[in-house]
């Protein structure tokens, strides 16, 4: 080995610790808040939002005409008591 490498080859030392563990912590954090709180970080959904789920939910629950039609119009039903929030 050349007498000059051994100088840079030492490891992250500890300042270079000290970020790494800041990125984990940080990783960890945003993991944790995905995880554990993925509804109160995005807040209640649009009215538009949950018509568009209530359709969704009529596709892949009912398979008759009929059915499918009653669920539309029960979810255009609830979007239309359906009121967004007032932004201020």
């Amino acid at each position: 080995m050349m007498p000059g490498m051994r100088k840079h080859q030492r490891g992250l030392g500890a300042f270079g610790s000290l970020v790494v563990l800041a990125l984990f912590v940080a990783g960890g954090y945003y993991a944790y808040k995905y995880a554990m709180e993925p509804d109160t970080a995005a807040g209640a959904p649009s009215c538009k939002a949950q018509l568009n789920a209530c359709t969704v939910n009529c596709r892949k629950t009912t398979t008759e005409a009929p059915q499918y039609q009653a669920c539309q119009q029960e979810c255009n039903a609830k979007a239309g008591s359906c009121e967004e929030p007032k932004r201020s």
